[in-house]
Parts: structure tokens; sequence; C-alpha cells
């Protein structure tokens, strides 16, 4: 119970800059959409940042996890040595990418459709090279435990974007209406979607000179053995982040293609880049535990026993439940969202349910994963990661151009549920965990339940109808309450529940 006390506070503090930024930057979604003219603009904003995301893993090549690895060794005496070691290499490497990007940016804009704005291409180059660079220092801070300090740059950042976002979305256009010669010399109202990546530039430059005492304030190694050795390790995770960043983004970075027998790929795309947004709350939860839980299972994994095994096995179930939660917080309110979306996105949120689901078994599936990587045996999740793109493209490819977005929305759901399949009944073989699968099977069947009744049940009244779901969740919370959580440490908890 004391390390899943600790690793619930570092979720919850991890979760403050995870979930509140992922909030935060959710919230803009519903600002670029009804400030950008067109479906289409919003379009080109979730292709190219599609881009950005599977070049952002191609560039940190698993090297976080390496040095989560070959930190916590048990022969490793010099931790810094490890970090430094690695942090030369992104440092390397993303410098290189940049260089590249810049000397060959022409060909490159032509090939990813942007041919006339060749400086959309070059500003994601530059965030995602100082992105890659500075995911080290992030992890290095995790390794410390400094989860204070990690939140509280990741939340300047946060905040420092969202002031620039409004700087240039909301208060240049509104100054251009009424002044124009006052800042007709350095903004042009056709460049939004440019100015969201100026204003990315502009936050992530900034982190970079934040995390300068973790940079330059320590004594640099550099290992070439050690380096090898991390790289071998990371390889696998890296053809594992590849395969699974292009499950999460093939749809919108080929849906241009995919679709081009349709009357408006690029609209569609932005409807359903807008509505999958919605679904990002799972993403949030599962980003807040993975940013504590990969320090938790290599930091344990140094003490031998079988309670480490109950540790994980409550982590799962916890998880599971909490994701349940979030799903039917979600499902339960959408209704709410209609008020802050334009009515052309609103016919893309049938995919929401579909995609919050695939989330939350993509969440599922990480938990399994400890079993190969503190068994050094990573080429099983770039196995894993490889079946679910194969299901992901297929799915897409024959379906994008009958079924448009929804075929999307079901390649997600299908890989995932494949890959979580895959890797538990793998995974029980090898690292054999006892998961409490009953506790998870009554969870997701009253989750099941409570769901189907909130749709079919109607109510013509939004207040009542909200307050009917809200019934419904308390239904699964007191259900939480009185059979799974420590509620005797909750002084007045036990009491209250027991009255329902």
């Amino acid at each position: 119970m004391a390390g899943m006390k600790s690793l619930a506070k570092d979720t919850a503090i991890y979760g403050l800059s995870s979930i509140l930024g992922r909030f935060l930057n959710w919230c803009f979604v519903f600002l670029y959409i009804n400030v950008l003219k067109t479906t289409a603009e919003y379009g080109i904003v979730t292709n190219l940042y599609a881009y950005m995301a599977l070049l952002l893993i191609i560039l940190t090549y698993g090297m976080e996890t390496g040095f989560f690895r070959f930190a916590n060794d048990k022969e490793e005496k010099e931790p810094q040595r490890v970090y430094t070691t690695g942090l030369i290499s992104l440092a390397t490497t993303s410098t290189l990418f940049f260089v590249l990007v810049w000397v060959f940016i022409t060909p490159l804009s032509r090939l990813l459709g942007y041919p006339e704005h060749e400086d959309y291409v070059l500003m994601m180059a530059a965030i995602i090279a100082v992105d890659a660079f500075t995911a080290l220092p992030f992890a290095y801070l995790r390794y410390r435990r400094r989860p204070i300090r990690f939140a509280s740059i990741k939340l300047f950042s946060i905040f420092l974007n969202i002031a620039l976002n409004l700087f240039f979305i909301l208060l240049c256009p509104w100054l251009y209406g009424i002044h124009p010669e006052w800042i007709s010399w350095f903004f042009d109202p056709d460049f939004l979607v440019g100015y969201i990546l100026v204003s990315n530039v502009i936050s992530s430059g900034v982190v970079l000179l934040v995390l300068f005492p973790e940079i330059f304030g320590i004594r640099y190694r550099f290992d070439r053995h050690l380096l090898s050795r991390m790289l071998k390790y990371s390889f696998p995770l890296l053809i594992l982040g590849i395969a699974g960043i292009m499950n999460q983004t093939f749809d919108k970075m080929f849906y241009p293609q995919l679709a081009s027998n349709r009357p408006d790929a690029m609209s569609e795309l932005g409807i359903y880049g807008a509505v999958y947004k919605i679904a990002i709350v799972m993403v949030m939860f599962t980003q807040a535990f993975r940013f504590a839980y990969e320090p938790f299972i290599f930091a344990r994994n140094k003490d031998a026993g079988d309670g480490n095994k109950k540790s994980y096995s409550d982590a799962m179930k916890y998880f599971i439940i909490f994701g349940l939660f979030i799903f039917l917080t979600v499902m339960f309110y959408i209704d709410l969202v209609r008020f802050f979306m334009p009515a052309t996105y609103c016919t893309g949120l049938k995919v929401v349910p579909i995609v919050m689901l695939a989330e939350l078994f993509f969440g599922v599936f990480f938990n399994l994963s400890l079993w190969y990587k503190l068994t050094d045996r990573t080429q099983w999740g770039a196995w894993f990661s490889l079946f679910g793109f194969a299901i992901t493209a297929i799915i897409n490819i024959v379906g994008v151009p009958r079924f448009g977005y929804m075929a999307c929305a079901w390649g997600a759901f299908v890989c995932y549920a494949s890959m979580m399949l895959a890797s538990f009944f793998i995974g029980q073989r090898v690292y054999p965990i006892r998961y409490d699968l009953k506790s998870a099977f009554r969870y997701t069947l009253l989750a099941v339940v409570l769901y189907a009744v909130a749709m079919v049940v109607p109510i013509e009244s939004l207040f009542l109808r909200l307050a009917f779901r809200t019934l419904l969740l308390g239904v699964f919370l007191v259900y939480l309450f009185r059979h799974d959580l420590p509620m005797n440490e909750v002084p007045g908890l036990r009491r209250f529940v027991s009255k329902f």
C-alpha cells in the first residue's frame, strides 16, 4: 500500500502538468475551430501535428526508457554518466535533423503537400528538434524524483503557449480590424495556422532555456560502450514507438490521400481531428500515469520479492477503474460540448466513445508492457506495435475511401484491443502476474450497463438528462467506494458511503 500511495502521489503531481496542460490545450481546440475560417484549415493543423508526433518519437529513439533502465541498473555506479551519454546523443541527432530539413526544405515541403508553406515545415522541424532534446532532461527530473520542478516547467511552457496563442489568434485579429497600421508590420490575418506554430516554437525555445541547470549544471561524461548498450536496448522501443505513434497518427497523416475520392478530405480531417481531441482526456490520464509508473516499476525491480507483482496488479486494477470512470464522465456530459463546437464539427461526435475506449485499451497495454521491459525483451513491444500498425493500416486503407473517418475510429479500437490481448496472453507465460480479472470484469460490466442506460433512456430536457446521468455516475462511485477504495483512511467516508 505504501508503494501505491507513492505512485498515486507522483501520478497526481505529474498529472497536474499533463492533465491540466492538455486540458487547456484541449480548450484551445474550440478556439481554433471557431476562429479558423474553414474546417480544412484545422485539417492542416491536425495533419502537421500528426507528422510532428511521429518525428518526435523517431528523434528520441526510446532514450527516455533506456535512461531509466540503465540509471537504475544494480551494477551502474554513475547514473549521471548514463544521463550525459544519452544527452550528447540526443543533442547530436536533433541538431543534425534540423540542419538536414533546412538544407532540403523545398523538396520536403513538396513531399508533405505544403509547397507554398516552407515556413510551416521549418518551424515544425525546430519544434521537433528542441522537444526531442529536452525529453531527456525531463526524464532526468523524473529519475531524481523532482515532480514539482517537472510540473512547474511543463505548466510554464503550456501557459506561455496559451498566452502566445491568445495574442496571435485573438488579440492581433481584433487590433488588425480596428487599427491595422499598428500591427500590419508583423501580423498577417491569413497566416493564422502559421501563428499556431510560431507560438509553439517560442514556448519550446523558452523551455530549453529554463532547463539549462539540468543541461549545463552537470559534469559530462560520454561512454561509447554504454551508448551502444542503451541503443541496443532502446532500438526495439524505437520500433515500438514508431509503430505505436503510427497507430495513433496514420489516419491523420494519410487521410487526405486515403480519402482522395471523397468530396472534401481535408475538411473531414478537420472534423475528425477536432472531435478526436475530446478523447484526449483519456490520453491525459494515461500520460500522467506513465510519467510516474516507469520510474516506479524500475525502482521496485531493484528489490526482489513477490510483493512487487502484487503492486503491479493493484496498479492495473486502479488504472482500469479510473479509466472507466473517465469514459463515463466524458460520455455522460458530452452534450455540453455542443455549446462550444460549430455545428459543422458536431457531426463527428459519434466517434468519441469508440476512440475513448481505444485509448483505454492502449493504457491497459502500456501497463502490461512492464513484463517485457523488466525482462529486457523489449523486442516484444516492437512486435506488438507492428502487429497493431498492420491492423490500423489495413482497416484505414480499406475502410476510409468508403466510410471516411468512422473507419479511422474503428481502426484504433480494433488495433489497441488486439495489442492489449496479445500482450496479456504472451506476458502471462513469460512474466506471470495475477491480475484481478474478476474486478476488471465487474467494473467493465457496470460501466457498460450504466452507459447503455444513459444512452437508451430518452430525456428531452438537457438539465434533466444531465441530472439523470449524474446519478448514474454516482452509482459507479458508490460501488467503487464500497468495494475497492481504502475508506478507513478517509475520515467519515465509510460512514457516508454505507448510507447508500
